[in-house]
């Protein structure tokens, strides 16, 4: 190993990792900066950065060393219907040893490389090799026996920025081009000490080094088959027969253990001391940010507008709004509340537009994390970026279409109903609107990042909408005791009641035509339970559920990518 590597050690991932065979490689090389003549393309991302320094990257020397790997899953096995085959297969669980619920994946996998060399992992399908990688990664840590060091220290949380790893089915944003995934990568990843000039002269490399470089490509794949494959004489039993593979593999497996299994153990044992202090103090360093929090959430919002654009402005949502705000204008054109009949209508269109913004947003924002999930716990697990700054750039991506879509469509159907006409009416209204629909968009961010599944969001979705719906104050006023408590909680109870108060006041006259004359809004039997005074009880309610939801939206996404594992 070079000798200045022991005077100055900077981070393995200010050199950009290259992508590996479907397995895995881990390597490190340097990449020598070049001058970037490459003309931008519009699909070109112009990121501004301030610093212009060049830097020379070093990868971190590792020494990595694994002994008496062991990894086992345990059998799932599917509960019968019928519930007494139920209890007598839990029995036969039990009077069953432990080793037969269990299949063993590896079994005493031993091996080292050392800093600036290739380890390649071979082996028929299902072998292992994924797993193994996976666990030399850092990228499973459970129910693992024997030892894994790097620089003769285990794996801690510090290490997860200094080990790049591709996943042998890589998840990739399909709206993005591949330079354009390239380029976002660097901008996250690489040193923000690095100008924007060489970061792109990296991904410039890169592209030429793999021959990517041409257009709410072409692959060349080439196959072939070694043949002449002989077998030692050793192996008596004759070729073509069905136990001629079995004995194959158990010759090179007991000629493993006798020549190979036993020098790699001590060549292990040998090298444990030759690993320096530095290097090991090093190790445990957690490395910083490449670049600060306001940086990634710069990159990640670019990034995601690119990705999700589409998304915000499809053709079917512009129609399904302005659809829907002619039609309801045309049912409800010039309506009035003289009668208490015209007034039940006016109440019925609220309480319609509260349920149309509710059930757009919470079924926009529901799907976001779990459709994203592998790509966010791929790039979560090698700490590309903080999670706070891809979720506030997500939920303010989001919120592009749930604050454009409402606006467009209270603007139709404010002034082709018989609402109040005059400027200070429309806007409350519109704010009334927006703000129901960025609460119940942090609804349904929760309910998406809590259940991580893309089938049961819409399930859950659909329960709380549905339980809501019918609490919301307009089916059934007189809720029982026992039942009353679920209003308090439905954001559409408090943004229907915030809506009336904005469109109504409780001495408004109506009903001046019938016999006992006029009468106040506030005696309406549709306000009876609404008083009309007021309304900042339910802005703060509702500001305050919003931030809730987004809490809890944000807890429950950094619990469920923890536990995930690709």
């Amino acid at each position: 190993m070079d000798s200045r590597c022991h005077d100055e050690i900077e981070d393995l991932s200010n050199s950009s990792p290259p992508p590996t065979s479907n397995n895995g490689i881990v390597r490190n090389f340097d990449i020598s900066s070049q001058t970037y003549h490459r003309s931008r393309s519009s699909s070109q991302i112009d990121i501004q950065e301030d610093s212009c320094c060049s830097i020379k990257d070093r990868p971190l020397p590792i020494f990595l060393k694994f002994e008496d790997v062991e990894f086992k899953v345990k059998l799932s096995k599917a509960t019968p219907g019928n519930p007494v085959k139920a209890v007598v297969s839990k029995v036969a669980a039990h009077t069953n040893s432990e080793q037969d619920n269990y299949k063993q994946i590896l079994k005493g996998i031993t091996g080292s490389i050392g800093p600036g060399e290739i380890l390649a992992l071979m082996g028929p399908s299902g072998s292992g090799k994924t797993t193994l990688l996976k666990v030399i990664g850092g990228r499973l840590r459970d129910n693992i026996k024997g030892s894994v060091t790097y620089n003769d220290v285990p794996y801690s949380p510090a290490l997860k920025r200094r080990i790049g790893f591709v996943t042998q089915d890589d998840v990739l944003y399909p709206q993005l081009t591949v330079e354009e995934t390239l380029v976002f990568a660097a901008f996250l990843r690489l040193s923000g000490s690095m100008s924007q000039k060489q970061k792109y002269e990296r991904v410039e490399v890169i592209l030429k080094e793999l021959g990517l470089e041409r257009l709410e490509f072409l692959l060349d794949l080439a196959t072939g088959q070694v043949n002449d494959i002989t077998a030692p004489d050793d192996i008596v039993t004759p070729r073509g027969t069905w136990d001629y593979e079995r004995a194959v593999i158990r010759y090179v497996q007991h000629r493993y253990r006798i020549e190979l299994e036993i020098k790699e153990k001590d060549a292990n044992h040998r090298n444990s001391g030759k690993v320096p202090e530095q290097l090991r103090l090093a190790i445990q360093v957690k490395k910083d940010w490449t670049i600060s929090w306001w940086d990634q959430f710069l990159i990640l919002f670019k990034r995601t507008y690119r990705e999700r654009w589409r998304d915000y402005f499809d053709i079917l949502r512009i129609i399904q709004s302005l659809g829907v705000a002619l039609l309801l204008g045309l049912l409800w054109w010039k309506s009035s509340y003289v009668t208490e009949a015209h007034l039940r209508d006016q109440i019925g269109l609220l309480f319609y537009v509260c349920i149309f913004w509710t059930s757009s947003s919470i079924f926009g924002a529901v799907y976001v994390f779990p459709f994203e999930k592998f790509t966010l716990v791929k790039e979560r697990k090698a700490d590309m970026y903080r999670l706070s700054a891809f979720y506030v750039c997500s939920t303010l991506c989001d919120m592009i279409a749930h604050v454009t879509y409402p606006t467009i469509f209270m603007s139709i159907l404010y002034f082709m109903v018989g609402f109040q006409k005059t400027v200070q009416c429309f806007f409350l209204t519109l704010l009334v609107v927006l703000l129901i629909a960025i609460t119940s968009q942090g609804a349904g961010e929760m309910l998406g990042a809590a259940v991580m599944s893309v089938r049961r969001a819409g399930n859950v979705a659909s329960l709380i909408l549905m339980l809501f719906l019918l609490t919301g104050g307009y089916y059934v006023q007189n809720i029982p005791e026992f039942m009353r408590w679920l209003k308090y909680i439905s954001f559409m109870y408090h943004g229907f009641r915030l809506l009336l108060k904005v469109q109504y006041t409780g001495d408004e006259l109506y009903e001046c035509e019938s016999i006992g004359g006029c009468r106040p809004l506030q005696s309406s039997p549709s306000f009876y339970t609404v008083n009309l005074k007021g309304g900042w009880k339910e802005v703060w309610i509702l500001l305050g559920m919003g931030v809730v939801y987004r809490l809890l939206a944000y807890i429950c996404l950094r619990r469920q990518i923890s536990k995930c594992n690709i």
